[in-house]
């Protein structure tokens, strides 16, 4: 009777343990993550990179949190705890999520490519595309056709230079009018009447989307950029060093292995990103020798929300002292700074 007894204590024991996998919690976990070289995720037509060290982005692991990794995370060093509305926006989904995160990438390259091709002195253009869907409310006429990732081109046959014209076209009509949208869903145009709702408390008339401007980028020669497994904007310092990379003579790189990050933007200033301390951590894991971080300003806005706020540079800085690496730390406002530096450094003997 007591073997059996051990028996059935031990299974539900085992399914509780199990369990703990599978149970989720409001929190996501953050780690250091890899460094992935860009020379083979940028093809520039006519201008293969000739680099005898190598530029990489890096990475920062997230996963959804359960009992275990949550714990853990307390325990292990730099790893975070990150709660779920700090992550996502509400009522935002998987989808949404996945969708900003891939746009944000995607605005990162463009913003690249523009920095890098001027800076280089090659042919860029940009023009706007239309309206890019992040998301779309659940109990709305739109959302029976909309979905996050669409892309609308046209409202009742009108095309628009910007969202700002787009909204204000949908508040000039009332409540329960029908419009005609024009959309790319899939890669594949559609067209819909959609009713417009009301989508707030104060009664404003809407289509019921979140939506941000999308631009088209044409270079000359063409680029292409494979970055569909990486998402967020903080590629977009390195990425414009690897495409301005490819139209100089000289070796960039020295030689050397070199990673960083730092969003930027058409003007090729460099701006914050989260995680500095985890991707300071990654870089050194692999081995690089310099790493670019973004050397930002702290307002007091920032330092009222979160007195304990640092500069992403000084944070890379007190990391890399921590771990006790010889990486060096190289801070940065705009990718000019970042030219500068490499342009001026000793070539690896």
């Amino acid at each position: 009777m007591r073997t059996q007894w051990k028996k059935i204590v031990a299974i539900i024991v085992l399914l509780v343990v199990i369990a703990g996998f599978f149970i989720p919690m409001p929190y996501y976990i953050t780690k250091p993550g890899s460094t992935e070289k860009l020379e083979p995720l940028v093809e520039i037509e006519g201008h293969k990179s000739e680099l005898k060290g190598s530029l990489s982005l890096v990475t920062i692991a997230m996963a959804n949190a359960n009992i275990y990794t949550y714990g853990l995370a307390k325990l292990l060093p730099y790893q975070e705890i990150e709660k779920e509305s700090d992550v996502r926006y509400e009522n935002e989904s998987n989808e949404e999520y996945n969708v900003r995160q891939m746009y944000m990438m995607n605005e990162s390259k463009n913003n690249a490519i523009q920095v890098a091709y001027k800076a280089a002195n090659q042919k860029v253009t940009v023009k706007y595309d239309g309206i890019y869907v992040l998301s779309v409310l659940d109990n709305v006429p739109a959302a029976k056709y909309l979905h996050a990732g669409d892309l609308i081109t046209k409202i009742d046959g009108h095309a628009f230079e910007s969202s700002a014209e787009f909204i204000q076209y949908v508040k000039s009509k009332k409540v329960h009018d029908v419009v005609t949208i024009d959309y790319v869903h899939d890669k594949k145009a559609e067209t819909a009447q959609i009713e417009l709702t009301t989508i707030d408390k104060k009664g404003t008339v809407g289509i019921g989307i979140t939506l941000v401007d999308d631009e088209k980028v044409t270079t000359d020669p063409k680029i292409k950029i494979d970055s569909e497994q990486i998402g967020g904007p903080s590629a977009g310092l390195m990425f414009s060093l690897e495409i301005y990379s490819r139209f100089q003579k000289d070796d960039l790189t020295k030689g050397y292995p070199i990673a960083g990050t730092g969003t930027i933007d058409p003007k090729g200033n460099v701006g914050r990103i989260g995680g500095i301390n985890q991707k300071v951590v990654a870089a050194d894991k692999s081995g690089a020798k310099f790493f670019f971080a973004p050397d930002d300003k702290v307002t007091d806005e920032m330092k009222k929300a979160d007195p304990t706020i640092k500069s992403n540079y000084k944070e890379a800085v007190e990391t890399a002292k921590d771990i006790d690496t010889d990486m060096k730390i190289i801070p940065v406002k705009t990718f000019q700074d970042a030219v500068s530096y490499l342009e001026k450094l000793q070539p690896k003997k």
